[in-house]
């Protein structure tokens, strides 16, 4: 009986190549599938909810693939963490319906940026957040941060993507986001985005711009202005990747 199996995936994406299979790079859908190869004898495709680029982390990324076998769901989450690298874990397998699909079933999902907001850097979490040692103004931030809720159109914090050029003149950049958090836990300072869908970019051109606001060099209303330009050239700079990681998935 062929079945269908939704893996959830935490993974340190350091010296990873993103998400996606590539050639002569090391990603983590290749590192996965490469270990069910080895497990199942045969190729098999994985599918994720999304990529992540190099550098981004994930806490709970979710993909699936179909196989036939006996195997109960604890013996195939012990086989594929016996064969992949250490900076992936697989947290669950399940066995879901098999019109499941990871990218295309995804009704929710929540990326987090995290900043190290003090004066030094640190060295236990420098692959995990943004060390930024100047001054915001937070309240400024959050305040900005409000006019991205509701159904928008991101084209303006989308970034080009050379290998979907074509394909992302012909989609929509129309994105719902439903809640935005940002946070100052200790030494910490956390910006949580949920939404629908994320265009390329997004999140991290999105904190780019209000890391600006915080500094003072945006104006006030300065993203509905962004907005209403649709264009990449409104918004500020791309925050860095190994701040980012992708909490959750929901279906």
């Amino acid at each position: 009986m062929n079945r269908n199996i939704k893996l959830t995936i935490e993974y340190d994406g350091t010296n990873f190549q993103g998400w996606q299979v590539q050639k002569n790079n090391r990603t983590v859908q290749g590192s996965i599938e490469t270990a069910l190869k080895t497990i199942f004898g045969k190729t098999i495709k994985l599918y994720g909810s999304g990529r992540t680029d190099s550098g981004v982390h994930a806490l709970g990324q979710v993909a699936n693939f179909k196989i036939s076998t006996l195997m109960s769901l604890d013996e195939i989450t012990k086989a594929i963490n016996g064969n992949i690298p250490k900076d992936i874990a697989i947290l669950s397998a399940e066995e879901v319906s098999r019109d499941f699909h990871a990218q295309y079933s995804a009704k929710i999902k929540t990326y987090r940026y995290t900043i190290l907001y003090r004066k030094n850097r640190c060295a236990l979490q420098r692959n995990h957040c943004l060390h930024y040692p100047g001054k915001l103004d937070i309240r400024s931030m959050k305040e900005e941060a409000k006019s991205l809720l509701g159904k928008k159109d991101f084209k303006s914090f989308q970034a080009s993507d050379p290998a979907k050029k074509i394909k992302a003149l012909k989609n929509s950049t129309v994105r719902n986001i439903s809640d935005i958090k940002i946070k100052r836990k200790a030494d910490l300072l956390i910006i949580e985005i949920t939404g629908n869908g994320f265009l390329y970019k997004m999140v991290r051109n999105i904190v780019g711009t209000l890391l600006e606001i915080g500094r003072g060099k945006l104006a006030k209303d300065s993203i509905r202005d962004i907005l209403a330009k649709k264009d990449r050239s409104a918004a500020s700079f791309t925050a860095k990747a190994h701040g980012l990681s992708l909490v959750s998935v929901k279906y």
